[in-house]
Order: structure tokens, then sequence, then C-alpha cells
């Protein structure tokens, strides 16, 4: 099998703040020494690694860092890792919309990358100006056009606006143009970032099933990125798992790489992010997810916390709330719970919420959460920012013997009693 893309030695820095090294006479030494003498950057000092739970002291991070791997003809590879952990910037690399620091990448065959909401998109032309705008970057003529027009506009669902300049979309309506756009131009390698969660559960599913076709039946080379790990499951053999920017595992098996996803990222997964408010703010700096066992294996016979670790910076005299979901792969929602934050002191608290043991059925779960003011617009929201995977004990499962595994969305044990009955 032929290789597609081969990275070696990869490596993305980016500089917090200040852009450039200060002076003119240092932007040309650099230029001189690195364009034209083909030298090491003069300036380029070691970095950290991109871990945002930590502060760091270096003004330059390690976006990626020293990836190696290669991706074979007609394979589709699923990229996993929590948020920042490089996946976005590695697809951008891929897709020449940025350059790497340092390293190679060798690409066989021309890409058809959708990486945000309108990307690639120009706001005033129509949907169908800009299906031909696309085809025309990706190396396209016209008559290839031409020959997949109606296939893309019928698979788009938006035909209706297809006249419409695009700018009067909606995000949902982008995405659908954009992936069928991406989808059906005769490129050999398609690249799809999480942009999909924008639209509805049913264009999700045929997204899924138009990559798996144009995988299996077309030969073409797939790279999927999503925090759905059944989507990702169910469409790629391979994976690949980045942690702060590092290969956790290089191209494995696809249930080898999520194996280890939820060993070692979700568990323990950093949310940060800051609610402000006209006269008060709040930060919420991690949140985690534990067992009484306390050895990252989640099992039904045991309680499971959520703590949500966060400073009041501001005290007032009023209460903020997090609201969080229990949601499977499929993004359907098992329960929602929530609980009040008083905000009357400052100082670093811990907010903690307990799910009763014997609740939860044997699968993957991700928690979704929100923190606001109650009857307030001002708020922040982070989806999957935890995943965890239960298994059931099938030796004393609820007290109850079951043949097979109890199914559903969770198991209540209800209270029963048994009474004479008088005819």
């Amino acid at each position: 099998m032929a290789t597609a893309i081969k990275v070696e030695n990869l490596s993305k820095i980016y500089r917090l703040g200040e852009i450039g090294t200060g002076t003119i006479s240092r932007d040309i030494e650099r230029f001189v020494k690195t364009k034209i003498l083909k030298q090491d950057d003069p300036f380029l000092r070691i970095g950290e690694t991109n871990d945002r739970a930590t502060k760091g002291f270096s003004d330059l991070v390690y976006s990626l860092k020293d990836l190696n791997f290669e991706i074979e003809q007609g394979d589709a590879v699923g990229i996993i890792g929590r948020n920042g952990a490089g996946k976005s910037t590695l697809l951008k690399i891929l897709s020449r919309v940025t350059s790497p620091t340092t390293g190679k990448i060798n690409i066989k065959g021309r890409v058809a990358s959708l990486l945000e909401v309108g990307t690639g998109f120009h706001p005033e032309l129509t949907g169908r100006e800009n299906i031909y705008l696309n085809g025309a970057i990706l190396g396209m003529r016209k008559r290839e056009i031409d020959r997949k027009l109606d296939e893309i506009i019928d698979f788009s669902g938006v035909e209706r606006y297809i006249e419409t300049p695009v700018k009067r979309y909606s995000s949902g309506m982008y995405v659908r143009l954009a992936f069928a756009v991406a989808a059906h131009l005769e490129s050999e390698i398609l690249i799809v970032d999480e942009v999909l969660a924008v639209g509805d559960a049913e264009f999700q599913k045929k997204c899924l099933g138009k990559m798996g076709e144009v995988s299996k039946g077309q030969g073409r080379t797939v790279l999927f990125v999503s925090h759905n790990l059944s989507a990702v499951s169910s469409l790629c053999k391979k994976g690949f798992f980045l942690k702060n920017g590092e290969a956790v595992l290089g191209i494995n098996n696809i249930e080898k790489c999520i194996s280890s996803y939820q060993k070692g990222g979700p568990s323990s997964c950093i949310w940060e992010g800051e609610i402000f408010s006209s006269n008060g703010l709040l930060k919420l700096y991690k949140a985690l997810i534990k067992t009484e066992s306390n050895d990252m294996v989640f099992t039904n016979d045991a309680d499971l916390t959520i703590e949500f670790y966060y400073q009041v910076i501001k005290k007032e005299n009023r209460h903020l709330r997090i609201l969080f979901n229990i949601e499977t792969q499929d993004n359907v929602v098992c329960f929602s719970s929530g609980m009040f934050i008083p905000c009357v002191n400052e100082g670093f608290f811990v907010a903690e919420s307990v799910i009763p043991k014997n609740i939860l059925n044997k699968r993957i779960y991700n928690i979704t959460a929100r923190v606001d003011y109650p009857a307030e617009s001002i708020y922040i929201e982070q989806q999957h920012f935890l995943s965890f995977e239960l298994h059931v004990l099938k030796n004393h499962s609820y007290g109850i013997v079951f043949e097979n595994e109890p199914n559903g969305l969770i198991h209540l044990p209800l209270k029963y009693q048994i009474r004479d009955y008088i005819f």
C-alpha cells in the first residue's frame, strides 16, 4: 500500500504575547539565516510543552513536538485528544494553512479540508459560486466540478438557498455545504475537524456514512478529529492519540488509542474558563471525576464524584450555578444535574456532586457543563470536557442477576414488594 502522508520530526512552536524578535535588525538576521542560508533560527529558545494546567516560565510553547508517523492510502485515521492537545494545529499544517516550525511533511495527492465553519468560503459569493471557488482552489477544472455539482447540492440539502450569498447562511447550512463540497470533489485526502458537531444528528450520520464510503469504497485517505469517540470508532480502523502536543500513541489500532485516551486523559482532564459579569468575576480552573477506589477504573458498584475547582475573585451577594449533563457518545443526555455556588466570600473552593452507584449502565460517557448566573445570558459552556468508561460487575449488578447487560440509558433500582391478592 502506498504512503499518502509521511511526517518526520514535526514541531510547531508559538510565541506567547509579543511576536517577532523585538528589533528590525534581529528580524532581518533571522530571515537571512533561516530562509536564505538555511541555518537554524538563532533566536529560537527551547519551549515548553503545551500543558494548560500548569503555569509556564517560557514565552514559547510547543503546540506540537517531534511527531513522526505515516498514513497509508485509503486509511481512515481518527485523531483524538482533549482540548488543546494540538489536533487542529496538526490538521492545519497538513492542510497547508500554516507551516511547521521544524520537520518535514510529504503528502501524495490533493487535500480537501473542512477545518472551521466557513473556511474557504467567500461570504459575498453564493453557494453555487463557492462550490466552483473551492474546486478551483483544489486544482479542479470547471468540467470536473460541473459533473459533481448536482450531487453536491443534493447532498447538502440547501438547494433552496444555493443562489443566496453564504453570509446569510446559518452555521449549520455552512457546514452542510462545506462538507458536501469537500467530500464530493475529487481529492485524494479528506481532512475533517470537529465542525460536524454544528450539524444536526441526522446530518452527522449522513456525513459519517459518506466518509466511510470515500475511504472504503473510493480508496481515499480520511483524517477525522472528533470528541465523539463512538463516531471515531465506527468510521476509523486506526487512531492517533495526542496529549499536550506529543504523540502518546502513534498510528495504531483505534480501539487501543481510545482505551489509552480513556485511561490517561479524560479522567483527570483540566477545564479552564472564566465567567464575567458587570460587577464580579469567577474563574473555574479545573474539573475532574474520580471514584472511591481511586484507581481510575470506574465500576457500577462505587459512587462517582465530579469536582469543580474554582476561585471567587470578587465577592457578590448572590449565587452562580453549575449545570452539567451526563451524555452518551451519541450526544444523548442520560440525565442533568447542577449546584449553586455562593460568591459571598473570596478565595478558592471545590464544589462536588456525587453520582450514586448502580445508576449508570455500561458504556462510555461524556460530561458537558455550563456555569452561569441565573436569569442572565452571561455564561461559559464546555462540551465533553470529561469522559469516562463505566464497567459493570456482572456478579452483583444492582443486586439482581441479569442474563445480559441491563439496557437503557440508566438503571434505576426501584423498590418493590410482594403482597397477597384475594379474589
